[in-house]
């Protein structure tokens, strides 16, 4: 086992995956994130100048509004950041902090109560949104100034800290189209885009795709409408070359154009000269990316050819890239 294979397995391990986002994108995120926590701030400061509580301290954001900055400006199409979840999952995960404290003053295992019924709580109102389980955190452990808010903690400082930050995010995000917010805004512009898929055999639906997410049983933070059009446009686009290639080239890339597991990546590196006996015909192969990666093995060039879906070339960050077919 040498020590790329080591590698690759511990990324998988560890779910470290490779990320095909450009760095114009990744700034967009982090200018976006920074404007929403200062809309935060500001609105929450003209809201209510003098503060509350004045001689206890001022009470202005909860830090859990930077964790919800994370999700709606780096993953604004996201099911976690869509508006009912930002608002249900802080609101109604503050509700459970407070009323967790009130029942249960002073007790060691408080937090955690409120965290764990909070988080019951988003799933059954689905309005799942992870900053919320820090909101009920908060809303426990936030010391005298906040227990002192009560049901208070709602409105002021959580409501207005939900309503600065959408707001922020449905403004900056409409800068740029393929980042409209809520999501459904995206998903009307890419309507009068789309193409009508080609004639099928087999045409997956809308109820063997949620039998498939029942089947999955785990949360998914996608949209259903994002994850359907995305299997969508991936149909379409693997419609366009289904024949395998016609030469096997040594130096070049192939690729299974499986899913999943089953995907692999493999580069020819030598074949033999013998194109006239079929039996004979063999080829050296490593494996690049997906499954077996960094292994080599030799097969006969039909078998090869076979294997082969299409050609395809690297392009960065760990992405590969079909070659149309001319």
């Amino acid at each position: 086992m040498n020590i790329k294979h080591i590698l690759h397995e511990l990324r998988l391990l560890f779910g470290f995956e490779r990320n095909t986002t450009s760095h114009g994108e990744k700034w967009i995120s982090a200018i976006g994130a920074m404007l929403g926590i200062l809309s935060v701030y500001w609105i929450t400061r003209w809201q209510f100048p003098h503060g509350f509580m004045e001689n206890a301290g001022t009470l202005v954001m909860v830090t859990s509004m930077g964790a919800s900055a994370v999700l709606l400006f780096a993953v604004p199409q996201g099911a976690l950041s869509q508006p009912w979840a930002v608002i249900g999952g802080h609101l109604l995960s503050a509700f459970v902090g407070v009323s967790c404290q009130k029942l249960f003053p002073d007790q060691t295992w408080t937090p955690a109560l409120a965290v764990g019924l909070a988080v019951g709580v988003m799933h059954y109102t689905r309005c799942i949104h992870p900053p919320g389980g820090a909101t009920s955190l908060a809303a426990v452990i936030g010391g005298s100034e906040v227990h002192l808010l009560g049901y208070h903690y709602l409105i002021m400082p959580i409501l207005v800290n939900v309503i600065a930050i959408l707001l922020m995010a449905v403004l900056f995000n409409a800068l740029f189209d393929w980042r409209r917010y809520p999501a459904h805004l995206h998903k009307r512009i890419r309507q009068s885009k789309q193409t009508q898929p080609a004639e099928r055999q087999f045409e997956l639906t809308q109820e063997d795709f949620a039998a498939a997410m029942q089947q999955l049983n785990s949360y998914v933070d996608i949209t259903a409408e994002n994850l359907t059009e995305l299997l969508e446009l991936a149909k379409q686009h693997a419609e366009k070359n289904i024949t395998h290639p016609a030469d096997i080239i040594p130096g070049n890339f192939y690729s299974n154009g499986k899913l999943g597991k089953l995907w692999s990546v493999r580069q020819v590196l030598d074949g033999s000269d013998d194109g006239v006996i079929p039996e004979k015909d063999r080829v050296i192969y490593k494996v690049l990316a997906g499954d077996g990666a960094y292994q080599t093995g030799i097969c006969l060039r039909s078998e090869f050819r076979q294997w082969a879906r299409f050609e395809v070339k690297p392009q960065g960050n760990g992405r590969w890239v079909k070659i149309e077919a001319e």
